[in-house]
């Protein structure tokens, strides 16, 4: 008998309107247990078109925790050029962090939100990915992710209470189909306590 694969939901979003960043991203991407690459290569399995990324600009990895029976996975810098912002941390060339089970994360003016949703299978996973036209990161302070690009910053409303330094949300959204036709889960606003751990 088949076991599930473990899914990735990846929302992306550039603030670009009408831009090419998106051209060669599919609907979805079944994928062995290596890592899947990001980045504007023509290896790249998610392809984005963007003229300061690099060829390899990160990487989400599959491993097995010890002990673990369904697979984990990590985020790893593989840029020279920038940083990537994930879940309230600056990471460099070559720094990788553990992902939870949702994850936000910038780069060179891509906001990217990641859920992983558990399967049982150790072998392979597959990605969904979708288009959002609204931001679905929002930060207070400024953390560029980029040195070189600014990226346009939504700032919540007066007297929502969220004014912590590195608070994080998301932005609602209505329900939208996906390039599959499945409805999208909508974004929820969720607190997130601080750097995490």
């Amino acid at each position: 008998m088949e076991r599930p694969l473990t899914v990735l939901r990846v929302s992306l979003h550039h603030p670009t309107p009408g831009s090419a960043t998106f051209a060669y991203v599919p609907p979805q991407v079944e994928h062995d247990a290596s890592p899947l690459l990001v980045g504007r290569g023509p290896d790249a399995h998610l392809r984005l078109q963007l003229p300061r990324l690099s060829r390899q600009h990160l990487s989400l990895e599959p491993y097995l925790e010890k002990g673990g029976a369904r697979l984990a996975f990590s985020l790893k810098v593989l840029s020279r050029k920038g940083s990537v912002w994930v879940n309230g941390m600056t990471l460099r060339f070559l720094e990788q962090v553990p992902l939870g089970a949702i994850n936000r994360v910038a780069f060179s003016g891509v906001q990217m939100v990641v859920r992983i949703e558990g399967g049982t299978s150790l072998e392979a996973f597959v990605c969904c990915f979708h288009l959002s036209p609204s931001p679905l990161i929002y930060r207070l302070r400024a953390e560029e992710t980029d040195e070189r690009e600014s990226v346009p910053q939504e700032q919540p409303p007066p007297g929502s209470g969220q004014g912590a330094p590195d608070h994080l949300g998301f932005l609602h959204s209505p329900l939208q189909p996906s390039p599959g036709g499945a409805p999208e889960i909508p974004l929820q606003r969720e607190p997130l306590d601080g750097a995490l751990s």
